[in-house]
């Protein structure tokens, strides 16, 4: 479980930064950057179901890039 949680924080991590968008993650009241190594990895490895926020000039393309990656790696994920 450990490994495979590690590859999904490298392969979401690189596909956010992929888009000039802001991509956050929202936890327990709290706004992680998705583009943070740091962040993501404490994220992804307490919770198992997640929420985004994102916004700018190629949202559409991060949601539907984002959405992909997540389910890909078996990650439950609700854009808002």
């Amino acid at each position: 479980m450990k490994r495979r949680i590690t590859g999904a924080i490298v392969e979401v991590n690189h596909t956010a930064n992929q888009f000039k968008s802001s991509i956050v993650l929202l936890v327990d009241g709290k706004h992680i950057d998705v583009k943070s190594m740091l962040g993501l990895s404490i994220t992804l490895f307490q919770d198992d179901e997640f929420k985004l926020e994102i916004h700018g000039p190629d949202e559409k393309e991060a949601k539907e890039a984002m959405l992909d990656v997540f389910a890909k790696n078996g990650l439950r994920v609700e854009i808002i």
